[in-house]
């Protein structure tokens, strides 16, 4: 995962972060073989890692097939030094108050290196699942004002708010955070009250991987957007990457990489694509169809 880019041209200063597979991880896709179920020990060798090369971050996913982010993230940062934890808050599954301590204590035990991934969700079975009954709509309508609340308490107010979903009287924070007013936050939309949000809330834009001319028009859209509200947004593209001396080298590790995944497997996970109500994850869709290589 790259981000934020704080340079705003090509070339510009980028932060990289890489990621912790808190559902296992293994050597293959859509294959169990050669697998590795997760442990603290093999994500703390990940995380020490990262940390020693330099990397700004890692991500933690979220899920119902992950191990919590936030407990992971708690119990490796006194094993690290420098690297930051990109944690989901998860508006309709937390209170903005409890989300607002947690992160507090978080920053502050880290002393600093926290980072706020909201997560509106996109797969209506894994959400009910989970207690969230919203459609697409309200579950923004939830997020936006979620943030309202979360982002007041961590700048010190007394917070009172009454919205069509969330209300507080007298709502308060005792101990601030490491970071003012609140670490930093990262985000993903592409629907049209998605980016709205974005716009209004976040810190760092996030999209997944598309089309440079995709990604360019998602981009300048955005700028739009926050310039319209008197704001600007650093942005952040989440990326799977192979990477080798040369292209042919490249071509084979990614061959082997899908060696165990056949058209059921690719026809399962379309399936369960399909049944998401994230406009991200249909922009992604729409790449898949291609040859496996290009000519």
């Amino acid at each position: 995962m790259s981000g934020p880019d704080h340079g705003g041209a090509a070339g510009g200063e980028a932060d990289v972060l890489w990621f912790l597979p808190t559902h296992g991880d293994g050597h293959f896709l859509g294959s169990d073989t050669g697998a590795r179920h997760v442990s603290i020990g093999y994500l703390r060798q990940i995380a020490q890692a990262a940390d020693e090369l330099g990397y700004f971050g890692v991500l933690l996913p979220t899920g119902r097939s992950c191990e919590d982010s936030w407990v992971i993230a708690s119990a490796l940062a006194p094993l690290t030094r420098r690297l930051r934890f990109l944690v989901a808050l998860r508006p309709g599954l937390q209170e903005p108050t409890v989300a607002a301590r947690m992160a507090a204590t978080l920053d502050r035990i880290s002393e600093g290196r926290l980072l706020i991934n909201i997560v509106t969700g996109g797969d209506p079975v894994e959400l009910r699942g989970d207690g969230v009954f919203m459609d697409h709509a309200e579950r923004y309508a939830v997020t936006n004002e979620f943030l309202h609340i979360w982002k007041a308490l961590m700048r010190g107010e007394t917070v009172d708010f009454k919205g069509d979903h969330l209300q507080v009287e007298g709502g308060q924070l005792f101990y601030p955070a490491e970071q003012f007013p609140y670490p930093p936050i990262y985000f993903g939309g592409s629907s049209g009250v998605g980016q709205e949000i974005a716009a209004e809330h976040v810190d760092v834009y996030l999209t997944w991987g598309e089309k440079p001319a995709d990604v360019a028009a998602k981009i300048n859209e955005m700028k739009a957007l926050a310039a319209a509200r008197g704001r600007t947004l650093s942005f952040g593209i989440r990326l799977h990457v192979i990477v080798r001396e040369t292209a042919e080298e490249a071509w084979r590790a990614a061959d082997d990489l899908i060696r165990y995944v056949d058209d059921e497997t690719i026809a399962l996970a379309q399936k369960t694509f399909a049944r998401h109500d994230s406009e991200g994850q249909r922009r992604m869709a729409r790449l898949h169809g291609g040859p496996a290589r290009p000519a």
